[in-house]
C-alpha cells in the first residue's frame, strides 16, 4: 500500500484510529516519508448513506481534502517506546495482583489472619512469613519472630493471627500463587532495566540541569515503584523536579511524560492540554442554550492517574487539598475530583513548558484568599443596590 501511494505521488494520508489495528499501518506509512494524519473515530463517524468500509474511506478522504480532520497527538518514537514499556509493566503488575489475591485466599482457607496484622502481605514481614509457611514451618511463635522492626503490630498480635489450620492442599495453593507472583516480579524488573536504559539515552540529548535535585517531600517507599532513582532520571531529563507538585509522585510523573512527551508546545495553552485530557467542562450548546456541560468520557490512561492523585491530595493540608474540600462541600466529590485533577494537570503543564517551580501556599493562605474574594464580591453587590458593606468586630463578653 505504501509503495502504491508513493507511486501515485500521494504525500499525505488520513486514517482513523480503530483499536490497535492502525499501529502497524501508521508506522509503515511514516517510515516511507508520508505525512499521516491519525484522526479520532469520533470525528469521522458521521458517514452518510450505507455503512461500508468503502464509504468510510471515501468519507475520510473527503473530510481530509476539505481540511476538516484534526490530527491526534502522537509522541516521538523514543517516548512511544517508553510508553510501551510502562504499559507492559502495568499489565504485569495487574497479573501479579491477581496472584496476591490467590495468596490471600489460601491463607483465609487456613484461618491465618495475616492481612489484619500487616499493612501488606507482600511486604517484608508478610513475604518472610509466607515463604516460611511454604517451607514447612507451622509454629506460630517461630513465624511471629520473622516480624520486621518497622512492623507496627507486636509479636504477640502476629502470633495470635498465625494460629491456623495448615492443610497440605492449601499450602500447595499458596506455593503456586507465590511462584507465579515471583515470576511476574522478575518480568517487572526486566521492564525497569529497559526503562532506565531508555531514560539514559533520552538524557544524553538534553542539557545538564543547573542546580542540584531538591530534597524529596516524602521518604517513604511507594508500592510497585521502579527499581532505580526515577526522580534523578527525570530531573536530568527535563531540568525540573515534578514531584514537588502535590499529588505527583515519581512514578506518576514518569507516566505523564510517557503519555505526553517532553515537548508541551504541541498544546498552545494549558486550556488546550486539559481539553485534550477531557478534564474541562463540555460545551454542548444548541440555540444558545447549554444542553450539557459534563466533561467528555475518555480512555486516556493518565486521566485515571490524575483523578487518583486528586483524591489523595484532598486529604492533605495543602492549598490543593483546601480547594478540593471546598468544592466537594459545594458541588460534590465527583466534580471536585475532576476540578482538582485539572489543577494538577495545569501545574504539570506549566512546569514542563515554562519551568515554573511549584510552591505550596498552604491551606490557610488559600482559605484567606477565598474569604477575601467572597467579601469583595459582596461589597460589589452591595454597591449595586446602593448599600455599603462595613466590617465590625463582635464584642466578646
Amino acid at each position: 500500500m505504501a509503495d502504491w501511494l508513493i507511486k501515485n505521488s500521494i504525500s499525505t494520508v488520513a486514517m482513523e484510529s480503530t483499536g490497535v489495528y492502525w499501529v502497524p499501518v501508521f508506522e509503515i506509512l511514516q517510515e516511507r516519508g508520508l505525512h499521516v494524519i491519525l484522526s479520532n473515530a469520533r470525528d469521522t463517524r458521521s458517514v452518510p448513506g450505507r455503512k461500508t468500509d468503502v464509504n468510510d474511506a471515501q468519507w475520510i478522504q473527503r473530510l481530509h481534502a476539505c481540511g476538516l480532520l484534526r490530527a491526534s497527538f502522537h509522541p516521538t518514537a523514543q517516548i512511544s517506546e517508553l510508553r510501551s514499556y510502562l504499559r507492559v509493566r502495568e499489565r504485569l503488575l495487574d497479573y501479579a495482583a491477581a496472584h496476591i489475591q490467590h495468596m490471600q485466599k489460601a491463607l483465609t482457607f487456613m484461618n491465618i489472619q495475616l492481612n489484619l496484622v500487616v499493612a501488606d502481605i507482600t511486604g517484608v514481614t508478610g513475604m518472610k512469613i509466607i515463604r516460611a509457611i511454604i517451607g514447612g514451618e507451622k509454629d506460630a511463635k517461630v513465624l511471629s519472630e520473622m516480624r520486621d522492626c518497622r512492623c507496627k503490630s507486636s509479636r504477640e498480635t502476629i502470633q495470635a493471627a498465625l494460629e491456623g489450620n495448615y492443610q497440605p492442599e492449601h499450602i500447595f495453593a499458596l506455593r503456586q500463587a507465590v511462584i507465579m507472583y515471583d515470576a511476574y516480579q522478575v518480568q517487572v524488573k526486566e521492564c525497569d532495566v529497559e526503562v532506565e536504559n531508555l531514560l539514559i539515552e533520552l538524557t544524553k540529548s538534553t542539557p545538564t540541569p543547573q542546580g542540584p535535585l531538591p530534597k524529596p517531600r516524602h521518604k517513604t517507599r511507594q508500592p510497585n515503584q521502579l527499581n532505580f532513582d526515577v526522580r534523578q532520571a527525570l530531573y536530568s531529563l527535563i531540568g525540573t523536579d515534578l514531584t514537588q507538585i502535590h499529588g505527583l509522585g515519581p512514578y506518576l510523573a514518569l507516566r505523564l511524560i510517557s503519555e505526553c512527551g517532553t515537548d508541551m508546545s504541541k498544546w498552545p495553552t494549558a486550556k488546550n492540554f486539559t481539553s485534550w485530557l477531557t478534564l474541562c467542562p463540555g460545551s454542548k450548546i444548541s440555540g444558545g442554550k447549554i444542553l450539557s456541560s459534563h466533561s467528555r468520557k475518555s480512555n486516556n490512561r493518565i486521566v485515571a492517574h490524575l483523578r487518583l492523585a486528586a483524591t489523595t491530595v484532598g486529604r492533605t493540608n495543602t492549598a490543593l487539598g483546601a480547594f478540593y474540600r471546598r468544592l466537594a462541600a459545594r458541588i460534590g466529590k465527583a466534580k471536585a475530583v475532576t476540578a482538582t485533577a485539572r489543577k494538577i494537570a495545569i501545574l504539570f503543564y506549566n512546569a514542563m513548558r515554562y519551568g515554573v517551580k511549584y510552591q505550596d501556599p498552604g491551606a490557610d493562605q488559600y482559605e484567606q484568599k477565598y474569604r477575601d474574594r467572597v467579601i469583595k464580591n459582596l461589597r460589589r453587590k452591595a454597591e449595586e443596590f446602593g448599600y455599603s458593606l462595613e466590617a465590625h468586630a463582635e464584642s466578646v463578653s
